[in-house]
């Protein structure tokens, strides 16, 4: 609407009438929402692509002279020509959507493209350097591109295959700590939350068709400035989602806010998806107790209180329990006494009746009906606390069904019995959890000891703001990706490259093969650009993009980590601590591979012109795990690890062939415009080979899939 907003503004200032009638519709159509979150849903982003050559037809801006700090011109223009060679190159432009034509002749240096998010797009990505120690294991990829596009790249190769997603998107907070078309979003921006939102509904919607419908989870971790807005913005986005907050203790000193309280957390979000099961854990996230040391067995109390406890609603539980007057346990258990019936006489010699606790002239029941206590006496399964005859106080306590079921499967062990006949029970090793609580407080998720001193530690001479502790995000993964050592994982606003490494400790832990795909772009900080606008430089100069994110603190973190050395070849001190305790510079057994995103022509893509460029994609989308195919075979087909590509359909024979004879292929890519030719291929490969057309499969993903 701030769109309209603005059109409606340039109306009335050509015909002020008709502007101001269209302003009092505008009013009323507005004044109708629907129920639910509303905000302005702001016209489609656009990023800047400095290391874009430009072609004729594409939208781009004027820059600033080299040495300037000034904004640049924001306007669009379209490529209509372009002459000469190099240095001297030049092109003729033309404003778009102006209302009087106007055209320039400008050096093709000072223009940077512009990529839209309601133009298609065809991406393709450039390896930048890998690190490989992990044998056959699949690589994690890191990619330097507008997250939003890599999303959508991200359709092609994992659409419905990610496992897990962890985001930890730009809070919001005023400061300038993320941009909407090309500004940063200031704290006195009157549109300040609905761009937020829709910057990050664009992205959600894109996620949708990323994770697995069947059993996957998405994680955003967020804090007081936005966590309502994204509450219902993930609420509605995602309606056959289960969605739960907790509250995660991230700073304990503190941060004073002015006129507030000192703000100690922040929020996350986990948003399930099908039947993804929350693995249990041997700590509750609110204490620092470590549930598989407990040595006792906690029994339950049998008196049941509370609105299901009461005797009307148990009729059946409610009878006196004769207890021995020498202190020495259970005598007998009486009958079911109801409501309309006379409570019994005397108790049996030697014994006094204890009956379910009254309270404010409520009468409440026992927790099981006589016959059940009888036969769980005899079992051992029912035990007194410490008698007080003169107060008539008998705690009595019982075994559980379900700790029954954990003594029968070995998760509970029968060490001996009491002198009064009941079960001594202690926990099997590795058998005692518990379900985490909704608040976390631990000592690991302390993001200035664990994740901006840890990062000092990998990086001593490389800041970056607030990066999140290490053991947070590994703690939150694996409650979902436990059980599922080959998940896939995402994280779009990868920042530091947490996640990863998170992903990488888990690994360790238990010997999986989780990959991560982490997606940042390479924005320098804002206190930076100035510096560097001045010394001549622009965003696309080698001496500008080493201060980016990616290349200056994502790549060298994950490589690091991996490596055990810091990014000047120094063995990292220090070691790992909580569930995994190891040398940092030991690394981990893991490989990676640095791509950046690219823009193709959809032209060049048909015509087979890309395909170096494409080839990454194809890899990833066969499980990022082993060689490679970079070039197109000479031979008119080559076979991988994981995949194979045809590109001479007469050498189809023998292509299906060694497919089947290799047994691990997952996708057979085949280039040919002719469909007949290649359902017969396809019909030709062994079960379980995804047969995919290029480039068709490719280009109809970008041209139609991609909701626009």
């Amino acid at each position: 609407m701030s769109r309209l907003t603005d059109l409606i503004a340039r109306a009335k200032a050509k015909d002020a009438a008709l502007g101001e009638e269209l302003e009092r519709e505008f009013k009323a159509l507005a004044s109708r929402r629907a129920f639910g979150l509303n905000f302005e849903r702001h016209r489609p982003e656009s990023v800047e692509l400095p290391g874009r050559h430009v072609r004729r037809g594409d939208k781009v801006r004027v820059l600033p002279p080299r040495g300037s700090t000034q904004r640049g011109d924001q306007r669009l223009w379209r490529v209509i020509r372009l002459d000469g060679e190099g240095e001297e190159r030049r092109a003729q432009v033309a404003l778009i959507d102006a209302e009087v034509p106007e055209r320039a002749d400008v050096a093709v240096a000072d223009l940077v493209v512009v990529a839209e998010f309601r133009d298609y797009i065809y991406p393709g990505l450039v390896s930048t350097g890998r690190v490989q120690r992990g044998g056959d294991k699949p690589f994690h990829t890191v990619i330097n591109g507008e997250n939003f596009h890599v999303l959508e790249a991200l359709t092609y190769t994992h659409r419905g295959k990610i496992d897990a997603i962890y985001i930890d998107p730009p809070y919001n907070t005023g400061a300038r700590d993320w941009k909407y078309n090309n500004d940063y979003v200031e704290s006195e921006d009157l549109y300040r939350h609905s761009k937020w939102l829709a910057f990050m509904e664009r992205r959600l919607k894109v996620v949708s068709a990323l994770l697995n419908p069947k059993r996957s989870i998405l994680i955003v971790t967020i804090d007081e400035k936005e966590y309502l807005r994204l509450g219902l913005l993930l609420e509605q986005t995602f309606p056959e989602a289960e969605i739960q907050m907790v509250s995660s203790v991230i700073n304990p000193k503190g941060t004073a806010r002015g006129n507030e309280f000192a703000r100690v957390d922040e929020y996350i979000f986990f948003v399930k998806f099908g039947g993804i099961a929350l693995s249990r854990s041997n700590r509750d996230m609110l204490n620092e107790r470590d549930y598989a040391l407990d040595e006792d067995v906690r029994w339950r109390g049998l008196a049941r209180t509370g609105r299901k406890g009461l005797r009307a609603h148990n009729p059946g539980s409610w009878y006196p329990i004769y207890v021995k007057t020498d202190g020495s346990g259970i005598q007998s258990v009486g009958d079911t006494v109801l409501v309309e019936e006379p409570e019994p006489g005397e108790a049996p010699e030697g014994t006094v009746a204890i009956w379910p606790p009254r309270a404010n002239g409520q009468e409440y029941s026992w927790s099981v009906v006589p016959e059940t206590l009888r036969a769980l006496i005899d079992k051992g399964a029912v035990r007194t606390g410490r008698i007080d005859l003169k107060k008539l106080s008998v705690p009595i306590y019982y075994l559980s069904f379900n700790q029954l079921s954990a003594i029968e499967d070995g998760r509970l062990q029968v060490i001996g019995k009491a002198e009064d006949g009941t079960l001594e029970l202690k926990y099997a090793t590795g058998s005692r959890s518990a379900a985490p609580r909704t608040i976390w407080n631990m000592t690991s998720h302390d993001a200035g000891s664990h994740g901006t001193s840890l990062l000092r530690t990998l990086m001593p001479d490389r800041r970056f703001p607030f990066p999140k502790s290490l053991y947070a995000v590994e703690d939150a993964l694996r409650f979902f990706v436990k059980e599922k050592t080959d998940a896939v994982i995402l994280d779009f606003f990868s920042g530091s490259g947490t996640t990863a490494h998170a992903v990488m400790r888990l690994n360790r832990q238990d010997g999986g093969r989780r990959q991560c795909i982490s997606v940042t772009n390479n924005e320098v900080a804002a206190d930076e650009q100035a510096t560097l606008r001045k010394a001549g430089l622009r965003p696309g100069d080698p001496d500008w993009e080493k201060w980016g994110i990616c290349d200056y603190i994502t790549k060298p973190r994950i490589a690091a980590a991996i490596t055990g050395k810091t990014p000047e070849g120094k063995e990292i001190e220090g070691d790992y601590k909580f569930t995994d305790e190891f040398p940092m510079a030991e690394g981990f057994d893991e490989n990676a591979e640095f791509f950046t995103l690219t823009y193709e022509s959809h032209v060049a893509v048909g015509a087979n012109f890309a395909f170096q460029r494409i080839a990454p994609l194809l890899w990833m989308r066969a499980g990022a795990e082993g060689r490679r195919i970079d070039d197109l075979p000479a031979d008119g087909w080559e076979v991988a690890d994981t995949y194979g590509l045809l590109v001479d359909l007469d050498r189809a024979g023998t292509f299906c062939a060694t497919i089947a004879a290799h047994g691990g292929i997952r996708v057979a890519y085949v280039v040919t415009d002719d469909d007949r030719r290649f359902q017969s291929v396809a019909r030709a490969l062994p079960g379980g080979v995804e047969p995919v057309r290029l480039y068709e499969s490719y280009l109809s993903n970008f041209r139609f899939s991609i909701g626009r």
